[in-house]
């Protein structure tokens, strides 16, 4: 169990957007305390959302032998869910802008463009909002029939691995800066090329597992 947990935690971490933030932070005015926060707020928002869904999923009693078809029909959903939205970012093609009229800054960019302790915070909350890969991670807990203490490490390592995309590049940052700053600006720069085609195969790829394994579990090979 902990080990698909864990699988779907490492799709859920593969967040361009995210590191491309943390990247900005770190070059800030006060990078260590900036970044700092929007780590926090990563954490906040991963472990609030892991909480509630862990409750609402073992509240319908997933975990129940009796619940096999509902389980499995959850795992469908899902997968049915992360294909879609993998299709529609891989054919949706945003218009070029128009030079002549003013662009309108989102919440996301006008956070990123005033950096600090609050507005990082604020940018770790949106960016971390539940993912369907994250979901699928927390429903394979919610899911099986393991004890409390077994479902709780379960779920520090899913918090973990799906954060960590963020705390990583802060503890590398504070044992070698220069480093660490130079790698990130690499990373970046080939995130702005790959990273979009990056998220949809993660994308992808989890919603052809869910499918798969929600699939046969309702036609009961598994």
């Amino acid at each position: 169990m902990i080990l698909q947990a864990a699988g779907f935690a490492v799709l859920a971490a593969i967040s361009p957007t995210a590191l491309i933030v943390m990247a900005v932070f770190l070059g800030s005015g006060n990078p260590r305390l900036t970044a700092l926060s929007y780590v926090l707020g990563a954490f906040v928002m991963t472990v609030t959302m892991g909480i509630v869904v862990l409750v609402v999923l073992r509240g319908t009693g997933l975990n129940l032998q009796v619940n096999h078809d509902p389980l499995y029909e959850f795992r469908l959903a899902l997968g049915v869910a992360a294909l879609g939205a993998a299709i529609v970012l891989a054919w949706v093609r945003r218009p070029e802008p128009d030079p002549a009229k003013p662009r309108r800054q989102g919440l996301m960019a006008r956070l990123i463009s005033m950096p600090s302790p609050k507005t990082a915070f604020g940018a770790g909350v949106l960016i971390f909002a539940p993912s369907a890969t994250f979901v699928a991670a927390v429903q394979v807990i919610a899911s099986s029939s393991a004890g409390v203490p077994v479902a709780a490490l379960a779920m520090v390592i899913v918090i973990l691995l799906t954060c960590m995309v963020v705390w990583l590049p802060l503890l590398t940052y504070l044992a070698a800066p220069d480093a660490t700053t130079r790698r990130l600006k690499k990373i970046n720069d080939w995130i702005r090329a790959h990273g979009k085609r990056l998220g949809l195969y993660a994308l992808a790829v989890c919603g052809i597992v869910l499918t798969v394994n929600g699939a046969l579990g309702l036609t009961g090979v598994i």
